[in-house]
């Protein structure tokens, strides 16, 4: 007698073995897909900061020995200007910015020239006594504040609204009539 269920059933063992490598490999895939996925959804890119962004907090000791503190500077506008000593704009347009300080500073303008952390101390001292600055200067040497501001090419300047919003940021040199432009509305008469 022949019984084509028990043939087929013989047949079938070796096909369930093949079967389940087959499903093997393909939750295998599905797994793999899945952590692909999953991968990619994670946003790798740092974050960019973006004209009305909080500006970030700062702590930073200037050439005399002062801690300087965005908390403190809340409520003022502010001007973060990076720089080093061989920019032809830095020493260009700094008196500008030493006559607008002088102008406004009564009137709650605050200003700090941030050299960059390629710099020397003795280079900067020397840069500010040769451009007479009167306004706060500090040396980022382990570029913590660089950081945090992401400047990657100097002279750039950022603009601060008393609430700690950045106004802009300026790449290369500033006149006169950007600085009235962009920070004199926030001056307190």
């Amino acid at each position: 007698m022949f019984y084509p269920y028990k043939a087929s059933l013989q047949q079938s063992v070796p096909a369930k073995k093949n079967l389940r490598v087959v499903e093997r490999i393909r939750l295998y895939f599905i797994v793999m897909i899945f952590m692909f996925v999953l991968a990619g959804c994670g946003n790798d890119e740092p974050y960019r900061l973006k004209i009305g962004d909080r500006a970030p907090e700062f702590e930073i000791t200037d050439l005399d020995g002062a801690l300087i503190s965005s908390e403190n500077w809340r409520g003022f506008p502010v001007i973060l200007r990076f720089w080093d000593t061989e920019c032809k704009y830095c020493r260009a347009d700094t008196p500008i910015f030493n006559r607008y300080f002088d102008d406004y500073r009564q009137r709650g303008l605050k200003v700090l020239y941030v050299a960059t952390g390629n710099e020397t101390i003795e280079r900067i001292d020397a840069f500010v006594k040769d451009l007479e600055i009167i306004f706060p200067v500090a040396f980022d040497s382990d570029g913590t504040l660089t950081d945090s501001y992401q400047v990657k090419m100097v002279p750039q300047t950022i603009f601060i609204s008393p609430d700690q919003k950045i106004i802009t940021a300026i790449l290369g040199g500033v006149g006169a009539a950007e600085l009235e432009e962009l920070i004199g509305e926030f001056l307190v008469n």
